[in-house]
């Protein structure tokens, strides 16, 4: 059974540091894309973060490029997610996603909070 596990969320100042992991199990994880999606209360989900499955590659959304980093190891099965300089805005639940042709998979998310 397919497995995605984040962890690294928290409560954190604005300006602070988090660093987010997703351990992925009983999958190929090099053959796999992988995500960082975010949902907000009452707001959509949204692709923050995406890296293709030799790390080749990375994309952001707008609102976090420059501030954020994504990065895997596949040695490991986990990919992770660099967010600095966090503002009161990046506060959601924050979700791994891995995606090969028509297999998608999710994790059951990570909550992140940037309040003082």
């Amino acid at each position: 059974q397919v497995q995605l596990v984040e962890s690294g969320g928290g409560l954190v100042q604005p300006g602070g540091s988090l660093r987010l992991s997703c351990a992925a199990s009983a999958l190929t994880f090099r053959w796999y894309a992988m995500n960082w999606y975010r949902q907000a209360p009452g707001k959509e989900r949204e692709l923050v973060a995406a890296i293709t499955r030799a790390g080749g590659s990375t994309n952001y959304a707008d609102s976090v490029k420059g501030r954020f980093t994504i990065s895997r190891d596949n040695a490991k099965n986990t990919v992770y997610l660099q967010m600095n300089s966090l503002k009161p805005e990046d506060t959601a639940m924050y979700y791994c996603n891995a995606r090969f042709q028509e297999y998608d998979y999710w994790g059951q998310g990570t909550q992140v909070t940037v309040s003082s």
